[in-house]
């Protein structure tokens, strides 16, 4: 049995690999929550909870890629410096 926050991490990276959105989709997160076990693995578990856990772990991805690209293009626009 996996750990509910790979289910999560999992749902996240997969969302963002075949969306590219950073708003998570009912039907799409209620697929995988059925489909990949997370609901036979803890009945208990809240598909309105497991949503906010994945749309949390979304966001971070994201926000991680954005500082990632800023990094990378502010590299490529500086200028390069001649050596004396």
């Amino acid at each position: 049995m996996r750990k509910l926050s790979e289910y999560v991490e999992m749902a996240a990276t997969e969302y963002l690999q075949e969306t590219g959105k950073s708003e998570l989709d009912a039907h799409w997160i209620a697929e995988f929550f059925q489909d990949n076990g997370v609901q036979d693995d803890y009945p208990r578990q809240d598909l309105i909870a497991f949503c906010a856990l994945v749309q949390k772990a979304l966001t971070i991805k994201l926000e991680r890629i954005r500082k990632q690209t800023r990094l990378q293009l502010d590299k490529a626009i500086r200028p390069i410096s001649k050596p004396h």
